[in-house]
């Protein structure tokens, strides 16, 4: 009656499924240092560009405060954020 081989004769043999680990998607590093300063964005499909006051971002918005309101831009539709550089002790 050995025609087969039995459940405990027979080892299963299991992959180790090593997933790598994703690599955490950062945003660039300059905006962290960006915030709270006055700053020009001009999106990729042209119009007016926005400036504004960097109030705040996530992985995938900016938050500006501009003189019309507050608008949220997606980071996907941004072609450039430049900072408006103000001189310094310069008043009216």
């Amino acid at each position: 009656m050995d025609g087969g081989s039995s459940g405990s004769d027979q080892m299963t043999e299991e992959k180790a499924t090593t997933t790598k680990p994703t690599p955490k998607q950062t945003g660039p590093q300059f905006i962290p240092k960006l915030k709270g300063k006055r700053v020009i964005i001009r999106l990729v499909l042209g119009g007016q560009p926005i400036t504004g006051i960097l109030e705040g971002y996530n992985p995938y918005e900016i938050h500006l405060q501009t003189t019309k309101g507050q608008f949220l831009v997606f980071k996907y539709a941004i072609a450039t954020i430049e900072p408006v550089d103000e001189p310094k002790g310069f008043t009216i």
